[in-house]
């Protein structure tokens, strides 16, 4: 059977205020990889091999080529994407949180260009300018126009988060961008525009109903005497 040819080429707690002036811009990363996805797409996905496939088809190559390795993915519908990215260009950061055994850890994300750089909030708050991405997703719209799609794929410093912790980010940034509830987007704005009318538990209220804390949860042990 032949093969068909692959597509891919080898201390004190600041005010709100001042976490968000702080991440006015991306910080530094501790994230190191020989091909870095600070490129185009074709920078590692040969494109000409897939001009003639349809955005399901590329769809389906992404999914396949990303399912074996350690990291996480998505296609994202134009539309959708279109929707994040307008929203992204007047709200470039907001706040995510994470579901841990005592309560929530809090991570800030920040947009440059079509990279969305993630931080602890300890990290800011403990290191400022300093502090270093944990979680960047990558988003190449080469194909938006022609396909119909939006890829995405992602770098994360494993030492602080696993897969799932880093897909439940990711799930957020569409809970927060690309959702079609005002009151949902408008925490996004009130991070943004208002900082001191910002209220932390809001997020946690959005993520608990969304169901999205559900899967990271940790599940609880029988009760002993």
């Amino acid at each position: 059977m032949s093969c068909a040819s692959s597509p891919w080429d080898t201390p004190s707690k600041p005010t709100l205020s001042s976490v968000w002036s702080r991440s006015r811009r991306p910080w530094g990363s501790s994230l190191h990889r020989e091909d870095s996805l600070k490129k185009t797409l074709s920078s590692f996905f040969n494109l000409e091999m897939v001009k003639d496939k349809t955005g399901e088809e590329i769809r389906q190559i992404w999914q396949q080529y990303f399912a074996t390795k350690d990291t996480i993915y998505a296609v994202i519908p134009a539309e959708k994407f279109d929707l994040i990215w307008s929203r992204a260009q007047k709200c470039p950061s907001f706040l995510c949180a994470l579901p841990r055994r005592e309560g929530y850890e809090f991570f800030v994300g920040q947009w440059s260009g079509s990279e969305l750089h993630f931080t602890a909030l300890i990290n800011i708050q403990t290191r400022g300018e300093a502090a270093s991405s944990q979680l960047v997703l990558y988003h190449f719209p080469e194909l938006k126009e022609e396909k119909g799609i939006v890829l995405m794929t992602a770098e994360m410093d494993s030492t602080f988060l696993k897969i799932p912790e880093a897909q439940c980010i990711a799930n957020q940034v569409q809970l927060f961008y690309a959702t079609d509830r005002q009151e949902t987007y408008g925490l996004v704005e009130t991070f943004n525009l208002r900082p001191n009318e910002f209220k932390y538990m809001s997020v946690i209220a959005e993520l608990e109903q969304s169901g999205l804390a559900a899967e990271l949860r940790p599940s609880r042990g029988p009760d002993t005497a």
